[in-house]
């Protein structure tokens, strides 16, 4: 003689596997054809077939027999299936975010390039004595005195090129700007 579903869910719930098993066996190509029109995509469906089985022994415990085993499985299933659907939003939503950010990284990046490849081109304009200034002030982190004693020049001298480079890049700049 066979169980009836209510008596099997009883039965799972309080561990019996074979129970649970006898359930799984008569309801899992239903739940799969459910799971299949909820999410209307196989791979979808399976996956979310897969994640009812493996919560039911746990949501079993919950199963009052008030409705039938099928009507009560059928909750679970919605459930589940809304569940996986918000975690989908949200995950969504948070990439969309993490992109958000990484093409604002990336075209951070590629304005951080232009601005560097527009120095070291203004800068090959430069006569050699005013980019060897650059160099060791800006490029290595010299102070001027620093760079004065590498140079062999007075710290004075430095401070004058450096005002003369700042001239000349913003003479560059603007007349970039005017083309």
């Amino acid at each position: 003689m066979t169980s009836s579903d209510e008596n099997l869910a009883r039965a799972a719930a309080d561990g019996d596997r074979d129970a649970f098993a006898a359930l799984l066996s008569r309801h899992y190509d239903r739940l799969f054809a459910f799971a299949f029109r909820l999410t209307g995509n196989r791979a979808e469906a399976e996956d979310l077939t897969q994640d009812i089985c493996v919560a039911l022994p746990r949501k079993l415990v919950s199963f009052r027999g008030d409705a039938r085993f099928s009507t009560w499985l059928y909750r679970v299933a919605v459930n589940a299936s809304h569940d996986r659907r918000r975690r989908a939003a949200s995950h969504a939503k948070a990439s969309q975010g993490w992109g958000d950010w990484e093409r604002n990284r990336l075209q951070t990046q590629a304005e951080s390039r232009d601005a560097n490849d527009w120095l070291t081109q203004a800068m090959a304009t430069l006569p050699d004595d005013l980019r060897d200034t650059v160099a060791l002030v800006l490029g290595e982190g010299l102070s001027q005195s620093e760079a004065a004693q590498v140079l062999d020049i007075a710290e004075g001298t430095v401070a004058w090129r450096m005002s003369d480079v700042k001239k000349r890049l913003r003479e560059i700049h603007e007349k970039e700007a005017q083309q």
